[in-house]
């Protein structure tokens, strides 16, 4: 009985049998473990695509291209990651164009 109120406690909200029977709850568990793994690597993904646009935004009205631009920063050695360079882009434009006029 225990066993059967945990999972059907963890399916809660789901529709149809899923929600009430137990083979297709246990199913359904599978699955959405399955799905979540997956999506919290695509999540990741998704994340770096936004830094990377929103770098190659602010560097377009400086009259340059996110690759040089990255390119160049591997040349120089400048170890900044995207997730802080969209960072300064978006929050901090006089601290990113310091940057872009270093590289």
């Amino acid at each position: 009985m225990k066993r059967r109120r945990n999972v059907l406690a963890q399916v809660k909200g789901y529709r149809f049998g899923r929600s009430t029977k137990e083979r297709q709850a246990r199913e359904a568990i599978a699955h959405a473990g399955a799905h979540a793994f997956a999506h919290r690597r695509d999540k990741k993904a998704d994340q770096r695509r936004l830094w990377q646009v929103k770098i190659n935004a602010s560097l377009r009205e400086m009259n340059m291209s996110y690759s040089k631009f990255i390119g160049a920063l591997k040349k120089k050695n400048i170890m900044l990651d995207r997730k802080i360079l969209a960072d300064l882009a978006e929050n901090h434009p006089k601290a990113f164009a310091l940057i872009v006029k270093s590289v």
